[in-house]
């Protein structure tokens, strides 16, 4: 046996074991996020974009934000503060997110607002500002400069890169034993405006040459699969296997905002690139969503929108997701746009923290489609008077564990109403298969059918934890049930009870609902007003 020295073993000892980094794992058909050897839900809420800049703006927060369960808060960091004169690093603001979130038992998810935060250049350091001839900017036709740094110079680039490894090497250095921050966005709504591309000289040559060999390979490759848009005017022009943008993809500024598209996405790329080889953590692009009808510019032109999901996943292939706001009432048709076999979900900016629909599209969005996380914007602002999201929380926080057993393996959906991007509720219920029995999710009271108003903000998370057993989380629904399969094709509620998960996950039992509660064993309700788990068992009868 071979015997260490004093000085090998003093040497392990002073030297600490690194954590592996949070990554991204698959379970089933989900991706889930591992963090220390297990999974995690991300119960989030992004701040205010200059809330965290302040240390005593933000004391009174941190702990109302863990009071209202959530577990991680997407914070952002700034060039600006971090690099302040070129080459020369201040961690100050970085060191003090990561002080406070550990403080109060919290996660966080960075937000990096470098070249771009809302498609405009103000996040970046006054030495690249006042610098555009070593960083220009993007112009418009005229010629005009505008206060986005173009996409097209090497040097904001290297600049950009440069500082983004530093981040994540320093995250790594004082992070990687406890793994506090979880994960990167990549830039913040990356696009052009007020045009569809940037007009500078080197856009204009780009523009006039040929389309990238990559993205010609890609659409190729992935004709079948392509987003219908894309495919459509691919097709529409020939589906050719080269030329230039405007013979690939038509003249005018649909083909301009594919060419915007594909410049960010390499950019953010070469970006990811550079921070993963510091520290790998997983890393995202967000998306400003397109109101319907508006011209490319009249919206940030070119970010990872879905009909340009596409050529964000040629250009970018380091990213690991593309992640979207979403400030729209259609949040169901949205979402799953980005729900996809390449793409796992999380929602950064899932509207504002205080929308009455927020609650309902996160017990969808975890529960449907399995996201990673949720995190409305702006959730500071809510923190003393949090209403319907913390009661929200509470719940998904104790059925966590169910939730992340489940992912993946058919076993769990999500309800709410979907809803249209003008404000119309579609009433009709929702039926899903999960094990053995079949679902059907109604998003209004039976026996109390004025509460029909309420709709907007029902929501539920059906979990099976059993052959016949399920855990049902939710407010404004009422459920009824059927076999499926050989067998008995009647069901009945073999027992249902209220109660709650405490702090070490031991289920607390309320009330045993077997009268007007069930209807007499006809359904299962959870009514509007207060979030509710019960535990139900299932059978079957002749």
């Amino acid at each position: 046996m071979k015997l260490l020295s004093c000085a090998a073993v003093l040497s392990l000892i002073a030297t600490p074991v690194l954590a592996d980094a949070p990554r991204l794992v698959k379970q089933g058909t989900a991706t889930q996020l591992q963090v220390q050897g297990k999974p995690m839900l991300l119960l989030a809420g992004e701040l205010g974009n200059s809330s965290d800049t302040s240390e005593a703006y933000m004391a009174p927060h941190w702990k109302r934000l863990r009071a209202m369960h959530l577990n991680t808060v997407l914070a952002p960091v700034s060039w600006e503060l971090i690099e302040p004169k070129e080459g020369q690093y201040d961690w100050s603001s970085v060191d003090m997110l990561i002080r406070n979130a550990r403080a109060n038992n919290l996660h966080l998810v960075f937000l990096w607002f470098g070249a771009w935060k809302n498609s405009m250049s103000t996040y970046a350091p006054a030495w690249v500002k006042r610098d555009s001839a070593r960083f220009p900017r993007a112009q418009l036709p005229s010629g005009q400069g505008v206060d986005i740094l173009s996409s097209m110079a090497p040097t904001t680039l290297a600049a950009d890169q440069k500082v983004f490894a530093a981040l994540l090497a320093h995250i790594k250095a004082v992070d990687a034993q406890q793994n506090t921050v979880l994960m990167v966005q990549v830039e913040n709504e990356i696009g052009m405006l007020p045009v569809a591309r940037d007009y500078s000289p080197q856009a204009d040559a780009a523009y006039r040459g040929p389309v990238p060999a990559e993205l010609m390979t890609y659409l190729q490759q992935h004709h079948d699969t392509l987003v219908p848009a894309m495919r459509q005017r691919w097709e529409d022009n020939g589906a050719k296997s080269s030329g230039t943008w405007a013979e690939v993809f038509g003249p005018g500024t649909a083909s301009e905002e594919i060419f915007t598209a594909w410049h960010y996405a390499r950019f953010a790329d070469g970006l990811t690139r550079a921070g993963k080889g510091a520290y790998g953590l997983p890393m995202y692009v967000n998306v400003a969503l397109n109101r319907p009808g508006r011209a490319p510019g009249e919206y940030p032109s070119g970010g990872p929108l879905p009909h340009l999901i596409d050529v964000w996943k040629a250009g970018a292939p380091s990213l690991d997701f593309l992640a979207p706001d979403i400030y729209f009432t259609n949040f169901v048709d949205i979402v799953n746009t980005y729900k996809r076999p390449d793409n796992p979900l999380f929602i950064p900016e899932a509207n504002n923290a205080d929308h009455p629909q927020v609650p309902g599209n996160a017990f969808y969005a975890i529960g449907r489609l399995d996201a990673i996380g949720f995190g409305p914007f702006s959730i500071e602002s809510v923190d003393e008077k949090p209403g319907a999201l913390a009661g929200a929380y509470d719940v998904l926080e104790q059925i966590s564990p169910e939730i992340l057993a489940a992912q993946g393996l058919g076993r769990m959906s999500g309800f709410r109403p979907r809803a249209l991007y003008d404000g119309t509720l579609i009433y009709e219920p929702v039926t899903e298969r999960i094990g053995d029995y079949r679902f059907t999710v109604s998003f209004a009271d039976i026996v109390k059918p004025e509460a029909m108003p309420e709709t907007g903000k029902a929501g539920a998370v059906i979990v099976q934890t059993g052959p016949e057993d399920y855990i049902v989380v939710g407010q404004g629904v009422t459920v009824t049930f059927e076999p499926v399969g050989p067998g008995p094709r009647l069901a009945g509620i073999d027992s249902a009870w209220e109660g709650h998960f405490d702090a070490e996950h031991r289920w607390i039992a309320g009330r045993l609902l077997n009268g007007d509660q069930t209807h007499q064993g006809r359904h299962i309700q959870l009514p509007s007003g207060e979030f509710q788990i019960q535990r139900i068992k299932l059978y079957r009868y002749q």
